[in-house]
């Protein structure tokens, strides 16, 4: 497995999401909520990021 896929695979917190695009954690959670980004939950009920889809977003490459 390679870096790239190793990062493509790994889950990011709504805190790590939050640093990423300068907002509080609780944007990203209603971002979530309102369906402008995939969230999968855990078994405890947290969210997870997919962090593929905001490498994307930061890079432009979406779409």
């Amino acid at each position: 497995m390679t870096a790239q896929t190793q990062d493509t695979d790994r889950l990011l917190t709504p805190s790590e999401v939050a640093q990423m695009f300068r907002v509080d954690p609780k944007t990203v959670a209603r971002w979530a909520k309102a369906g402008k980004i995939t969230a999968i939950r855990t078994l405890g009920g947290h969210r997870r990021f997919p962090a593929s889809q905001f490498r994307d977003l930061l890079t432009g490459s979406g779409n």
